[in-house]
Formats: C-alpha cells, structure tokens, sequence
C-alpha cells in the first residue's frame, strides 16, 4: 500500500469508481457543515479538514450543542460525535450514496441534531440527487487509505509552503465540490469580476471567493476527464505572460485549456526526495505569479520559522 518515503501509488483508473462515491459522501459530510457554520469569506465555512486517518468537518455548532463528523479510512467508518460524549458510525463499505445518505440523517437524528441539505450535488456535470443516487456504490477500502496517506503526505508539504506566507493565506483544507486539496495566498488587492460559469456553483458564489488577486495551489485526485492525480497552481487573474514561466520541475507543465500549471503526482511520487520536488514546483509556481503580478514580496513573504517579522 505504502511507499519507502510514504508517498502510495495512486492510480485513478484503479479506483475510479470508489473515487466518484467517495467524493458525493463528501459532499453530504460538507453540505451539513456548510448549512450550520455562519458564511466566511471565501467559503471558508464550507471545507473539510485532513486527520491522520482521513477528513473532519471540526465542531460544528447548532445552538448550544455540538458535533463533528470524521471520515476514518482506516476503520472505515464515518464517526459523528456530540459533545455530551455519544456517539454514533456509519459504515464505509460498498453501498449507494442513497443507503449512506439516510443512515447518516438518520444518525445524526438519533444524536437529536435536525439536518435539511440540499441534496443536489454541486460542481458535477448531470449530478443525482443524494436519496436517488443508486449509482455510485463502491468502496474499496485500501484505494481509501491510499488517498488519505496522500492527502497527509500533502498537507505536510502545504503547511510549510504557508507558514512561508505573512500575508492573508487560506487554511491547508479539502473543498468537497471539486474534491481537492488547496491553499490559497492572497496579494491584498481586489480582483477583476470573476467571470464564473462552473457547474453547479452559482457565480455570486465564485466571485466572492475570488474577490481579491490570489495563488492558489493543491492535489486534485483526479477524473473522468483528466485520470490522472496532479498537484496544479493557478493565478487569479492570470497575469500575461504566466503560460511560458519557466517552473520547476520539467514535469511540470501549463495546460492552456486550464489555464493552470499541473504537476503528476507520479513525478513526485516516483522522485527521490518528493517533498523537495512538490516545494520547488509550489516556489516556482508562486514567484512566478507574484513576479509577472508586481505583488509587494518583500512584505508578504517570511523565511519558515521566523516570527519576528510583523514586529
């Protein structure tokens, strides 16, 4: 399962279709916590969070109770805990998306919390409705393990890339929409009008969460369209000229179509010091961005483990 320097095969093809329930799980996990978690800016209420054993919502609030719910790929179960210590799972194993989304509910009921999502799946082409969705089924309970290892394997990385950053950065969090990994720094300036048009995202919502200029970067496990896993890097607006910056390493490489760079997740993988690779793409792909964008650097970047610098 696992790799010398802990870097797992990640085939998409090997585990497409677990992917593809895996990712609307998440969304009914993510939608619960969107629709009891007050808005902040750019839909930071709305992402989950990597545990060493898979994703959390964090404490999530409905009047003077609370509860999380945690994604575990290593006991494969989904775990909902209430702050008076009960505690309810639901299994993950192969099942339709409608079998898990009631016993959820159900769940989170017995623990005498009331839910009401929308049970439309967002930014997906053709999406079924969660208590209809008997198509996605599947589970295959080492590809989930995998992908939490990678996740973690990311977000070591991610972290140091941010502690990098003295200026307004994101959280290292896992948006459940596009089933991806990001952190986003922002240069302070507002930005352009967002031109929106994503699926199942309304544009009110995509233009406040690129309301100001940012770099953003992460790991997408990939689709149907792309099967590949890669971690990608984008600007916006994307400044002219971003296409042809010369980024590290060679793999790495501009998609015109994306308007973003990607990087395999098998350069890093297969690469003798991956951590080092993922850093050099995330540090050219930035200095890039902050460069061709006239970003003020010099007082939005900090040396890692310096905290002196906002004295």
């Amino acid at each position: 399962m696992g790799s010398a320097h802990g870097w797992p095969e990640l085939d998409y093809e090997g585990w497409r279709d677990t992917a593809e329930t895996l990712h609307m799980w998440t969304q009914i996990v993510g939608k619960i916590r969107l629709m009891l978690t007050p808005w902040t800016n750019h839909s930071w209420h709305v992402p989950l969070y990597v545990t060493p054993t898979g994703l959390t919502t964090s404490t999530i609030h409905q009047a003077s109770r609370q509860f999380d719910i945690e994604f575990d790929f290593h006991s494969h179960e989904l775990t909902i805990r209430d702050g008076d210590g009960q505690r309810r799972s639901v299994a993950l194993r192969p099942r339709t998306v409608a079998s898990f989304y009631e016993e959820l509910l159900e769940q989170i009921a017995a623990l005498g919390f009331s839910i009401r999502i929308n049970d439309t799946p967002n930014e997906v082409v053709d999406p079924i409705r969660f208590p209809e969705d008997s198509i996605h089924a599947s589970y295959d309970a080492e590809a989930a393990a995998r992908f939490g290892q990678v996740l973690n394997q990311s977000v070591r990385v991610f972290t140091d890339f941010r502690a990098r950053f003295l200026g307004k950065c994101s959280p290292v969090h896992f948006f459940w929409g596009s089933f991806d990994l990001a952190v986003t720094r922002f240069s302070g300036r507002r930005a352009p009008p967002h031109p929106g048009g994503i699926p199942g995202l309304p544009d009110w919502i995509t233009r406040e969460a690129y309301s100001h200029e940012v770099y953003s970067c992460g790991f997408w496990p990939g689709s149907a369209a792309s099967p590949a896993p890669a971690f990608y890097a984008y600007a916006f607006p994307v400044p002219d000229g971003l296409g042809g910056a010369q980024v590290d390493p060679t793999q790495a490489f501009w998609s015109s179509d994306m308007g973003e760079f990607f990087l395999p997740y098998d350069a890093v993988r297969s690469a003798a010091e991956p951590d080092e690779v993922l850093m050099g793409f995330l540090e050219t792909t930035y200095q890039a961005v902050a460069n061709l964008s006239h970003w003020d650097r010099a007082e939005l970047e900090v040396p890692i483990g310096f905290p002196h610098k906002s004295a």
